[in-house]
């Protein structure tokens, strides 16, 4: 062996491991959201700091630079490794590890502080821990920026290439057709919503069915209740939540439709990058536009609603609404409503728009910590026309801030447009979909997801994965099309 390919192969010796022990520490995440005890928090943190201490002494390790000045990349996935490797390696090197480490630690305690201070409707008991989660976040961001925007050098944690301009440009493009739909939509009559008892172990069995018609892997997967559903792991563990409210189906439905997407996405790459930076999500928009696919361009679609609709009546008998055309415009009923994870399709980007102008507000100066609640609620006003009735329902609702993930939110939207590519390239690939989503059968679309997208990891940088697998570079044009003609047919606009 050369020495060059002696560095390559010392090089991804040393990342392997880096990436297990980050699965590890993703796994005590998981635990802390689902079955940890509420009296471990402050332990776990100091498990998590002691953790990221470990990783941060890995990924900054100097022999790194050396394997990387002499490693050659004899072919395409060889390069890619690289890229990731050296992309990491800068970014970690500009942050201390004492800071990486205390962010570890304040963050996975402000997670049960959030918890907490949400049941209980409380802002105040959560702006102490939040005011730290910012700083932390603003020193890391100065650390990374050198010199630069700081909002900007905590995007590119999640969606590499994209900044605040460049995401601003494109809401504000996106903006006055959402909001034009919105109004029309809002004028006409409303579809009757869905109402009734569901008890929650009939809804978990629904929930398990519905994973397993979209081709969840159960021998390498799970699925836990939390207060927020999230999926967690990747390679041959990859596990997702949901939550269920007894009264509100569609909560525990799509909740789990959606973390199927992102879960799938991490159970398909090449199992040959497993344990390599390939072997993950490229980015949170591309990880999004799988998560957001599965849940509403196919499970939200009239020939999927209609399958649903029959297993809920074998389930529950009954339950109020009397044909499938009904049901799929129940699941598809347009509200101005408080919580973005809830949110109809027509206003959830607009969710999203709201958020990122405020974390950009908060990470920039431009707007304090004591001001958020404000804020946000004249801003839900103005966008949405109600009022915040009460924090949970307003700044409390995300656990994202608490766990310090400012620059995410963003991605949710990207995440949709992504999504709205790839369903005009499936449409045409797959002409006879609607015949099999109206059975229940998801695998041509899961399959031709699986083969175009989720099997190649990272091996792309995020715009180069949509565009290979759509034919044609992404914009938000196909996602506005595909909403005015679902949303103006339903309505009869």
């Amino acid at each position: 062996m050369s020495a060059n390919n002696m560095a390559y192969a010392d090089l991804m010796a040393h990342v392997r491991q880096t990436e297990a022990l980050s699965k590890v520490a993703e796994r005590l995440g998981w635990d802390q959201e689902t079955m940890m005890p509420r009296g471990a928090a402050e332990q776990r943190g100091e498990e998590m700091a002691a953790m990221e201490g470990v990783l941060h002494a890995r990924r900054t390790d100097p022999r790194i630079e050396g394997w990387l000045a002499a490693a050659e990349a004899p072919d395409e996935v060889a390069a890619a490794q690289l890229y990731h490797v050296r992309r990491s390696f800068a970014r970690a090197t500009k942050v201390p590890g004492d800071l990486a480490q205390e962010l570890a630690r304040v963050t996975s305690v402000a997670q049960g502080i959030w918890a907490s201070a949400r049941a209980a409707d409380k802002v105040a008991d959560f702006l102490p821990t939040l005011a730290r989660v910012i700083e932390l976040r603003r020193q890391e961001a100065a650390c990374l920026a050198q010199g630069g925007d700081l909002y900007d050098a905590l995007i590119d944690d999640y969606e590499p290439e994209a900044s605040a301009e460049s995401l601003g440009a494109m809401f504000g493009r996106m903006r006055p057709r959402l909001v034009a739909l919105r109004e029309a939509v809002l004028g006409a009559p409303v579809p009757a919503a869905l109402t009734g008892h569901f008890p929650q172990e009939a809804q978990l069995r629904l929930a398990r069915d519905l994973a397993t018609a979209f081709g969840y892997d159960w021998s390498r997967g799970r699925i836990d209740l939390a207060v927020h559903p999230f999926s967690s792991g990747g390679g041959d563990d990859s596990r997702i939540t949901t939550r269920v409210v007894e009264s509100e189906p569609f909560n525990c439905i799509y909740s789990t439709i959606h973390e199927v997407g992102h879960s799938s996405y991490e159970l398909a790459i090449d199992p040959d990058y497993a344990m390599t930076p390939l072997g993950h999500g490229v980015s949170m928009g591309v990880h999004e536009s799988q998560s957001r696919i599965y849940e509403n361009q196919l499970g939200r679609s009239r020939a999927f609603t209609g399958w649903i609709w029959g297993e809920m009546r074998s389930r529950f008998g009954d339950f109020g609404m009397d044909s499938a055309d009904a049901f799929y415009a129940a699941v598809n009923r347009v509200q101005p409503g408080f919580i973005r994870t809830e949110a109809d399709e027509v206003h959830y980007n607009l969710h999203i728009m709201m958020r990122f102008d405020l974390e950009r507000a908060l990470i920039r100066g431009d707007l304090l910590v004591g001001d958020l609640e404000a804020a946000w609620n004249d801003r839900f006003m103005a966008d949405f026309g109600v009022a915040v009735d009460r924090p949970s329902n307003g700044m409390l609702q995300d656990v994202h801030w608490s766990v310090g993930l400012f620059g995410y939110f963003p991605t949710y939207t990207l995440g949709n447009v992504y999504a709205g590519c790839l369903n005009k390239a499936l449409r045409a690939a797959v002409p006879g979909l609607d015949a099999d989503l109206a059975r229940g059968e998801t695998a041509a679309a899961t399959g031709w997801l699986r083969e175009n997208l989720q099997r190649h990891g990272g091996l792309r940088t995020p715009r180069e994965t949509i565009t290979h697998a759509c034919g044609f570079e992404p914009s938000e044009g196909p996602l506005l099309d595909y909403l005015e003609a679902k949303f103006r047919g339903l309505y009869r606009l």
